[in-house]
This record gives structure tokens, C-alpha cells and sequence, in this order.
């Protein structure tokens, strides 16, 4: 499936363009990239591969690592 537009939730090109930004810096993650464009997380992984951005999955560092193990027991 091929969007042939950036994100029709966003209304300003600079956001959408920040957006992507932080997620390349790794400043934000997949699904708050998602959720600031107001897009599903498969639709902004559609649209950050159109622009040749590489997909980051699960944690990039050992402190991303601490923090999700850190949030999961805290569920329970």
C-alpha cells in the first residue's frame, strides 16, 4: 500500500518535518512519530521508508533497554 501523500492529519509541512526529524535523531520513537502526525504506527513506517529514513525497532540503547523493563514491572 502507497500513500501518495506526507500525512493529511498535519497541517503544516515544518511539523510533519520535525516530526521526522526527532524520530531520524532518536528523539522520539516510532509510535510517538505515529501519534504526533496523527497517523497509524504502519502508515508513518510506510511513510518514513518513502523517505528513506531507516525503521529503528526496540530499544537503541541500554538505557532505552532499562526504561521499558523499568515500565513493564511497573504494569504488574
Amino acid at each position: 500500500m502507497t500513500t501518495d501523500r506526507c500525512s493529511p492529519h498535519i497541517d503544516h509541512t515544518e511539523e510533519f518535518a520535525t516530526t521526522i526529524g526527532l524520530y531520524v535523531l532518536g528523539e522520539i520513537s516510532l509510535g510517538k512519530a505515529a501519534e504526533r502526525a496523527d497517523v497509524t504506527r504502519w502508515e508513518m513506517t510506510e511513510i518514513l521508508t518513502e523517505a528513506g529514513v531507516e525503521i529503528r525497532c526496540g530499544p537503541q540503547t541500554m538505557d532505552d533497554l532499562e526504561d521499558k523493563v523499568e515500565t513493564a514491572l511497573d504494569i504488574e
